[in-house]
């Protein structure tokens, strides 16, 4: 499967953005999607998980992130998305969706098979 990432751009802080995960080549629905963020100098973030089904999802623990990221899917458009609210200066990062078949939730990059090519968003203060 191929995913592409879009929907980032220049928010202000405060705003809310939707982010898409658009999947070709392949049965979307055979693969589970996560959401990860890197911003400049750290590590690949993870954000949240969502089963194929779209039934059960996870999100990170993180309390700067809780209850603002919501991720969902629509197998019928083969496509996931990533809701953010209430943007904050430190959301700014380049922002990844990833492809795994697997039943099982990862909460780290490596288990990922297939990544999108990331999709920046920056937030102004």
């Amino acid at each position: 499967v191929q995913l592409q990432a879009s929907g980032g751009g220049l928010v202000q802080a405060g705003d809310s953005l939707r982010l898409s995960c658009t999947a070709s080549e392949g049965r979307f629905n055979d693969y589970a999607i996560a959401w990860f963020r890197q911003a400049p100098g750290k590590e690949r973030e993870f954000l949240a998980h969502i089963n194929w089904s779209g039934v059960s999802t996870r999100y990170s623990d993180s309390d700067s992130m809780k209850g603002r990221f919501t991720i969902s899917r629509d197998n019928t458009k083969n496509t996931a998305y990533l809701h953010i609210g209430t943007l904050k200066f430190e959301d700014t990062a380049i922002y990844y969706c990833a492809a795994r078949r697997s039943a099982f939730i990862a909460t780290t990059p490596e288990p990922y098979t297939y990544w999108g090519q990331g999709t920046l968003v920056t937030v102004s203060s």
